[in-house]
């Protein structure tokens, strides 16, 4: 009775063993183990990703995804993404990390993990370093350019006083041409714009004066991948307070890194 009790216990031991899931492979041993990293990033997003002069791409988030190599120890491929294929090509395992001016939300949250903030995005006001300006209050007896239905439209609206001049043009570049022209005092726009504007036009000594809105950037993680996460977790703290990040935002985006919450 015994043995057949034991013969029926082993064999029903090998039919669970048989239905047991593979060994989850780590992902970041496989990446070390392989000596390289695929990592995507915007196909064509300035200053975040974009195809430079030298027909490379270039832009913040590609040269976070060339340290996140180099502190590996492996080699980079850097993957242009648009951003439909973010989340698609991270899922499917065409690229490792997601580092693409991507932000986090619930949706998003179903399909992949997401690191700590390591980059900014913000709608704020931009003028000259010499005016003095820090709140939407120091905004009164000014004139003020913004694009018209945009977020930072209906966001000043609520937190403009009523003495502040407000025009609303009809596209970004009609906005942008005003405040270059010195048509208005203050710029009111997203920051990778106010980049873009500072970078072409550096005599204007463009600042960022107050944020109106924070949206900032996330590293997209396959879902399960703990290892990575962390990694990747400890890297974004690690450049934070090293001075890494803020370096390559005052390259890129003309101003130092603001505070960036932890997802």
């Amino acid at each position: 009775m015994l043995k057949k009790f034991g013969q029926i216990t082993t064999f029903a031991l090998a039919l669970l063993a048989l239905n047991l899931p593979a060994a989850h492979a780590d992902q970041l041993s496989n990446i070390l183990e392989a000596g390289k990293i695929k990592i995507g990033v915007p196909e064509n997003f300035p200053p975040f990703g974009s195809v430079g002069k030298d027909l490379k791409h270039e832009g913040y988030d590609v040269d976070v995804g060339m340290l996140i190599a180099k502190d590996l120890g492996v080699k980079a491929e850097i993957i242009p993404l648009t951003s439909k294929q973010r989340i698609p090509f991270l899922t499917s395992g065409k690229v490792d990390l997601v580092i693409s001016s991507m932000g986090a939300n619930p949706t998003r949250a179903k399909s992949i993990w997401f690191s700590s903030a390591y980059a900014p995005f913000f709608s704020g006001a931009f003028a000259a370093k010499g005016m003095q300006i820090s709140s939407p209050a120091d905004l009164a007896g000014k004139k003020v350019g913004l694009t018209g239905g945009t977020l930072e439209d209906l966001e000043l609206s609520k937190v403009a006083p009523k003495s502040a001049t407000i025009t609303r043009f009809g596209d970004n570049a009609a906005t942008i041409s005003a405040f270059v022209a010195g048509q208005v005092d203050v710029l009111v726009t997203g920051n990778t714009v106010a980049a873009k504007v500072s970078a072409d036009n550096p005599k204007l000594n463009i600042e960022t004066k107050f944020i109106i809105k924070e949206s900032p950037c996330f590293i997209g993680v396959k879902s399960g991948e703990m290892n990575m996460l962390q990694w990747v977790n400890v890297f974004i703290l690690h450049k934070k307070l090293g001075g890494q990040l803020n370096t390559m935002s005052k390259k890129w985006f003309g101003q130092k890194l603001p505070p960036l919450p932890s997802l």
